[in-house]
């Protein structure tokens, strides 16, 4: 029996347009002049503090930033520039620069599960912060009361069988009482190693990507019966 559902953000709750054609673009702008403005705070210090562990060495602001921006370009999920996009895309939030993208069915059943008892948690490989602000600033008003939890890159990658196992420990139910919802076949492949249900959200293209996992074209075509 489903006791708790995870779900994915890009491609499954939320369109990948909104996160690769507003999102990205917005905080790679940005990056450059935020972390020269707020080097010296102790939360985006931290976060260049980490960029330099990843090499096994101190950077100085400029090296830092020079590798954040490479990071930007080729899509790298390292921790600390997920951190610090989120701390921009707040700044952006607030300002009403755009608003996060939530497809109206998705809120209508993510909040009919709510109401059933459902626990419902988030796994994205955008930071815990970046998925708070998606959620609670959404075209479908503010959703964050429907999340239980909110999971990112700390816990693992997506494609790895221990971060599923980690979430299912976490939230303190066996894993096959958890429903993880993605469009990524890898990421569904991994959850379901780990014990997890699955369910995949194929909104676009050949559903036999989809093959070995139950799918459907949105979240009012999921059926948890068959579960």
């Amino acid at each position: 029996m489903i006791k708790a559902i995870l779900t994915d953000i890009e491609g499954t709750t939320s369109s990948l347009s909104f996160v690769k054609d507003v999102l990205f673009p917005y905080a790679e702008r940005r990056l450059p002049e935020f972390v020269r403005q707020h080097a010296a705070q102790p939360a985006v210090a931290a976060q260049l503090a980490a960029v330099g562990d990843e090499l096994g060495r101190v950077l100085d602001v400029e090296e830092a930033l020079a590798l954040l921006l490479l990071w930007a370009q080729e899509d790298r999920k390292f921790t600390p520039l997920k951190t610090l996009q989120g701390m921009i895309w707040e700044a952006g939030y607030r300002a009403g620069d755009f608003t996060g993208h939530v497809y109206p069915e998705a809120a209508r059943v993510l909040r009919q599960w709510h109401a059933q008892g459902l626990r419902l948690f988030v796994y994205s490989s955008g930071s815990e912060q970046a998925q708070r602000l998606l959620f609670g600033y959404s075209s479908e008003g503010d959703l964050r009361s429907l999340f239980e939890g909110y999971f990112d890159t700390r816990v693992g990658g997506k494609r790895e069988v221990e971060s599923y196992r980690a979430i299912a420990e976490y939230i303190g139910l066996p894993a096959s009482d958890v429903l993880f919802l993605s469009d990524i076949p890898a990421e569904l492949d991994a959850a379901r190693e780990a014990g997890m249900r699955t369910w995949g959200l194929m909104r676009h293209g050949d559903p036999m990507a989809m093959s070995s996992h139950p799918w459907a074209r949105d979240f009012e075509d999921i059926d948890l019966a068959q579960l």
